[in-house]
């Protein structure tokens, strides 16, 4: 996979994600291991800063909850208009957290 194929299977993934729902940065690191060979949540990371805005970015979070960097206000107010769990200052991960293989 050529680096702008991993850029648009990261990107469509997040589109993936259901309202209500979060995946970390790792999570979709790992989602996308086999066919892409990458596992690193710091390219993620840097994809979804770099290319993310015309997707749900907001449903993107850190292993540990915490939203992204920058943008805790508006991912806040979205990941809340969406019905996301939230605890204390993040997304409650065991209530949260989506993945691929759960289906939409």
């Amino acid at each position: 996979m050529t680096p702008d194929e991993y850029v648009e299977a990261v990107l469509d993934l997040v589109e993936r994600i259901p309202e209500g729902r979060v995946m970390s940065y790792g999570g979709l690191a790992d989602a996308l291991a086999e066919r892409s060979g990458r596992t690193s949540a710091r390219l993620v990371g840097t994809i979804m800063a770099r290319h993310g805005s015309a997707v749900p970015w907001h449903r993107v979070v850190n292993a540990a909850g915490r939203l992204p960097p920058g943008h805790e206000r508006e991912a806040r107010a979205r990941l809340r208009s969406e019905g996301v769990p939230l605890r204390g200052e993040g997304v409650d991960m065991k209530a949260a957290n989506w993945s691929p293989e759960e289906g939409m």
